[in-house]
Formats: C-alpha cells, structure tokens, sequence
C-alpha cells in the first residue's frame, strides 16, 4: 500500500486566523503533517509520498519521497494518480488524531473505494484499490462526489466511519477535541499555547484571548 499526503504550509489554515497568526498556523499544520507520517509509518505503509507546492521547506527528518506541483489541489492529486498503477490511500495532512488502528482497518478492506468523510461532507481519507480512471473532486461536498464517481466506473464503495479520522482541525473549535483525543506534536503544541480556564459546560476557545473554558 502506496499513501500520499497533500500538503500545504504557505497562508495555511486561514479560518484558525481567530486564534493563531500566521506564522503559528504554519508551524502547527507542519506538526499535524508529522503526526499524520508518523502514523501511517506505524501503521507499516512504507511508500509515503508528501504532495506539496513548490518550496514548503519539509523538515528532513520525513523518510517520505517529496512531490512538488504549483497546480491546485485536485488538479495537483489527479496527475499524481494518472502517474500510478498501484492501490494507494490519500490521507489528508490535517489529521491529527488517526492512529494506526484506523489506518490498518483502512488498509485490509477490500472495496474498490473507501471513503472517511469529514466534517460537512469533506473527504478525509481516500482509499483507492485501482487508481486507473479514478479521479478526484475535493471542496465542497466531496464525499458524495466522490461516491458518484466510483459509482460511475462500476466500484464498490465503503464508507469507513471514525470519530478520530472524521475530525480535521480547520475552525478553532477544532481545537478542543485534538487538546482532548490528541497524542503528537500537534496536540503538545496547542497545550503550550493554551491556558484553562474553570467551568461547568461546554470547552470553547476564545477568539483572540489563547484561553480555553468551560462554558
């Protein structure tokens, strides 16, 4: 099993703006994209390949085969696809939370196509037994996209449903359940930016103030 991230550091992550400047945004998705190789390495995926625009500066320490396009996201993904002929699993940078279990249940399901949706209809995670006439359609709802067009070439999809692989930190609130369920450097990072603040309901991070508290 071949797995290929998409990567992204530059302006990244502009709707955590609330919380982190910029420079902070761009260490902290550097730090999801090690969690997320780390994991797959656990996982015993040894074919990593990192898709990444020109000049993302990736820390050497990756073991990972570093592909570099100017294009956009789908445009970037699909010339990578047309160029394989091997099962391969597309695994978002901003996932933090996976763990090895969930990416070797993804790996020994035999559907055409496994889908993990994230939130509002993303797509997380993306297992792709044939990649050969496969294409993908990220933004907007692209799980259900992504279900028409295995529908299209005859595929059997599965829907893989998981808490950990469904969350991707994109909103500040976000932010709460990687400082509850996260184990890596991403998790560690928040914790030192972060302080607590008592209370009887809901974690919330306020906006501006790098407090988290009970509601």
């Amino acid at each position: 099993m071949r797995a290929v991230i998409p990567y992204k550091k530059k302006n990244a992550k502009s709707r955590l703006s609330p919380v982190f400047s910029l420079e902070e945004r761009e260490e902290l998705v550097e730090l999801m994209l090690k969690d997320v190789y780390y994991t797959l390495s656990t996982a015993g995926i040894e074919d990593i390949d990192i898709l990444t625009t020109p000049n993302s500066d990736i820390t050497s320490e990756l073991d990972a085969n570093i592909i570099e396009n100017e294009n956009d996201l789908n445009s970037a993904i699909n010339s990578y696809l047309f160029s394989l002929n091997e099962p391969v699993m597309i695994v978002m940078a901003d996932l933090p939370l996976i763990t090895p279990t969930q990416i070797m249940d993804i790996m020994e399901n035999d559907a055409d196509i496994l889908i993990v949706p994230g939130k509002g209809g993303g797509t997380n995670i993306l297992k792709i037994k044939n990649p050969v006439g496969f294409h993908v359609k990220y933004y907007g709802s692209s799980y259900n996209t992504h279900c028409s067009i295995a529908q299209q070439l005859a595929r059997t999809v599965e829907v893989y449903d998981s808490f950990r692989a469904s969350t991707d930190i994109d909103e500040p609130s976000d932010l709460v359940e990687l400082m509850i369920h996260g184990t890596g450097l991403a998790k560690e990072y928040i914790n030192n930016k972060f302080i607590t603040s008592p209370g009887k309901g809901r974690v919330a991070i306020l906006a501006d103030t790098c407090k988290i508290v009970s509601e």
